[in-house]
C-alpha cells in the first residue's frame, strides 16, 4: 500500500470518527455535563477548548488565525515529511497518516466553532488530565509511534554501520 493510499484511509477513518463523536456530543451533552463510564476514572465531559494543549493562549484575541495557520504549515510539514520515507517505513507513514488527521480533525473545529470540541475526560481522585478528544488521540498515539518508529530508524542505521565496520576490517 502506497504512503499515500495509507493517509487517505487513516485520514477518513479518524475523520469520520473524530467529527461523528463531536457532533454526538454537542448534539446531546449541555455544555460541562458530565456522564460516567467508568466512576472515579473516566467521564464523558462536554468542553469546548478555545486554546491548545492545557487551554494555552485560550485568551488571545489572535488564537483562532494563530492556530488555523500552525495546523496548516503542520499539515504541509507532515505531507513533505510523508513524502520522504522510504518505501519499507510503513509505521513511520501510519503515524504520520495519524498525526495528519488529527491535526485536521482538530482544525475543522477551529474554522466551523472557533474552538476544539473536547470530551473525554480521563482523572484519579482529585487528579484530571485536561479533557481531549479523537483527534488528540490520534495526535498522541501518532506521536509516540513516530518516536518509536525513529528509535528503530536510528538502532537499524547503527546496525548497518557495525556492519560494514565489519566488513572493512582486515
Amino acid at each position: 500500500m502506497t504512503r499515500y493510499r495509507l493517509l487517505a484511509i487513516v485520514t477518513a477513518v479518524i475523520l469520520v470518527f473524530d467529527q461523528a463523536t463531536k457532533l454526538y456530543v454537542d448534539a446531546h451533552f449541555e455544555l460541562y455535563e458530565s456522564v460516567a463510564v467508568i466512576p472515579g476514572w473516566f467521564h464523558l465531559t462536554y468542553i469546548r477548548n478555545q486554546g491548545a494543549a492545557f487551554g494555552i493562549l485560550s485568551n488571545s484575541a489572535l488564537r483562532v488565525p494563530f492556530f488555523i495557520a500552525v495546523a496548516s504549515i503542520a499539515l504541509l510539514v507532515i505531507l513533505w515529511y510523508l513524502r520522504s520515507l522510504r518505501a519499507d517505513q510503513t509505521l513511520g507513514a501510519f503515524a504520520l497518516s495519524l498525526i495528519f488527521s488529527g491535526a485536521l480533525g482538530n482544525l475543522i473545529d477551529r474554522v466551523r466553532l472557533g474552538e476544539v470540541i473536547d470530551f473525554l475526560d480521563v482523572f484519579w481522585r482529585h487528579h484530571h488530565w485536561p479533557a481531549f478528544n479523537v483527534a488528540d488521540s490520534a495526535i498522541c498515539v501518532g506521536v509516540a509511534l513516530l518516536i518509536w518508529e525513529m528509535w528503530q530508524e536510528e538502532r537499524r542505521i547503527k546496525r548497518e554501520e557495525l556492519a560494514t565496520d565489519k566488513e572493512n576490517q582486515p
